[in-house]
């Protein structure tokens, strides 16, 4: 009789201890802050590493100037050991991504590189007073100019229409 009031007791004990967690999980949930729409992309300020790149690269290095505060830049980098590689990941408004590469590294590799193998197209882009080659790519697109020592590529999942305004707003300081 002894054996069989165990059993009993056990399967009881393991449910009270399931509506414990259960009850202590609501309780957690409804007191620790969450938010649903909160954007889990966090902005970079880029101007330290700018400035860096602009005094160590040698080419003028682009940032973009104009754009509104919808376009997030997310990241930054600049190595003169990797030729010279200058980096700017940005989010455009619509949520689509966009990459300012630019580079003393030998131009075909250097655009293989950084547009995740595009390729070249027949036809180019005029964006401001400046030409630009359009390449396709199964992942980015990319505008690329080549001129003064360095590859320029506006590369990335975001339309042309995009890509050619971030060319646009790209200035040397």
């Amino acid at each position: 009789m002894a054996a069989s009031n165990r059993g009993k007791q056990s399967v009881r004990n393991m449910f009270l201890s399931l509506v414990v967690i259960v009850a202590v999980a609501g309780v957690m949930y409804l007191f620790i802050p969450h938010d649903e729409k909160k954007d889990p992309v966090k902005r970079v300020d880029y101007r330290v590493e700018l400035l860096t790149a602009q005094r160590a690269a040698p080419y003028p290095v682009l940032a973009p100037q104009g754009l509104s505060d919808e376009w997030k830049a997310t990241s930054v980098t600049y190595s003169r050991q990797d030729d010279n590689t200058w980096h700017l990941g940005y989010i455009e408004p619509d949520g689509e991504y966009i990459g300012v590469e630019q580079s003393t590294a030998p131009a075909e590799k250097y655009i293989a590189q950084v547009t995740h193998r595009a390729e070249k197209t027949e036809r180019t882009q005029k964006v401001g007073d400046q030409v630009w080659e359009r390449w396709e790519g199964e992942k980015y697109d990319a505008l690329v100019r080549r001129e003064k020592g360095a590859t320029t590529v506006v590369t990335g999942t975001a339309p042309f229409e995009r890509l050619a305004e971030m060319a646009a707003a790209l200035k040397a300081k």
